[in-house]
């Protein structure tokens, strides 16, 4: 999960483009934001949670990208 958990991978994150260049906001919490934060209401948007169950499938079988015991510390 420590790949993924961002602001910007959530389905919260909005962006909004103004003149003078984008401003990232949570619509959930109602304040802007940067795409690199972390919030523990983090929901991953749909692409982003598939891509999560790919890695963890594959970590079960020995070859995926995921730590588990650095996921648990995160979570």
């Amino acid at each position: 999960m420590k790949d993924f958990h961002c602001c910007a991978t959530c389905q919260h994150f909005k962006v909004e483009k103004t003149t003078g260049g984008a401003k990232y906001f949570c619509s959930r919490l109602g304040y802007e934001t940067k795409t690199h934060y972390k919030f523990n209401c983090w929901s991953p948007k749909e692409n982003v949670a598939k891509l999560m169950n790919k890695g963890i499938s594959k970590n079960n079988n020995g070859s995926g990208m995921f730590n588990n015991s650095d996921d648990e510390k995160n979570a």
